[in-house]
């Protein structure tokens, strides 16, 4: 009977190692390179990081959806930067999300600051971007969600939209997928769509399509995410605007 037990207790311990991990923080790096028709090639370096209140559990779940299954509140950071031929941009962002404890509730905010600057030109452009929601998750992997984006120029411009959007992970055909939408409407007018196929719980494969009136942009894309392991993955993602193409790739560790 105590060898029965031993050997019990060890099965659990290795039925529980084997099919969970946690992890309470990701730090991220990335690079991308714009290639435009009509003016010089650019290239953008950025980091990110984001930390999460309480770990987050990876079992039966593909691994770039683990934090949203779990519900996992965080807060995050991130910071662009790029300097080619003269012209300067500067990106920067924090944000948090709170899944309400006992509820379905979700709450997040965010802000940011972008800085243009041209040499030897009058181009001097600094925007500050802010946005909240309010959601409900009326079922497993579903989120929906109101709010309000808006924008403040340095020159005196600004505005504010209503915003929508949703999130769902569920399962199609045996596998994991992804799908978002999100919208704003009125002075910004800023629409995105985004699907993900998950090929294992550790590899995906994506589209997306995104049109911003403030910024000018309008394109779509394909992706693909891949973890190596429980810590590392690795992605990248070409765009196809107008008159230009993107090419990024971004590598994390998870802790």
């Amino acid at each position: 009977m105590k060898k029965l037990a031993i050997a019990s207790a060890l099965l659990s311990v290795l039925a529980v190692t084997g099919t969970a991990h946690a992890y309470q923080a990701e730090v991220g790096g990335s690079y991308t390179y714009t290639d435009w028709d009509d003016f010089d090639s650019t290239n953008n370096f950025g980091v990110d990081g984001t930390y999460y209140f309480n770990p987050v559990q990876t079992r039966n779940a593909p691994l770039a959806e683990a934090a949203f299954l779990n519900r996992a509140s965080n807060v995050n950071a991130k910071i662009d930067y790029a300097s080619n031929s003269g012209v300067k941009n500067s990106e920067y962002g924090a944000g948090v999300e709170y899944f309400v404890p006992n509820s379905d509730f979700y709450l997040s905010g965010r802000l940011g600051r972008t800085e243009l600057e041209v040499d030897n030109t009058p181009v001097d452009r600094k925007v500050t971007t802010y946005g909240a929601e309010v959601g409900y998750l009326p079922a497993p992997g579903l989120l929906l969600a109101l709010g309000v984006t808006g924008y403040d120029e340095k020159d005196g411009k600004d505005g504010a939209d209503p915003t929508v959007r949703a999130k769902y992970v569920t399962q199609l055909g045996g596998n994991d997928v992804n799908l978002e939408a999100y919208g704003a409407f009125g002075d910004l007018d800023e629409y995105r769509i985004k699907g993900d196929y998950y090929l294992d719980k550790t590899l995906s494969v994506g589209a997306d399509y995104y049109n911003n009136d403030l910024t000018d942009r309008d394109e779509w894309g394909i992706s693909a995410k891949k973890f190596f392991n429980q810590q590392v993955s690795l992605e990248g993602r070409i765009g196809f605007g107008d008159d230009y193409n993107t090419y990024g790739i971004r590598g994390a560790y998870r802790f």
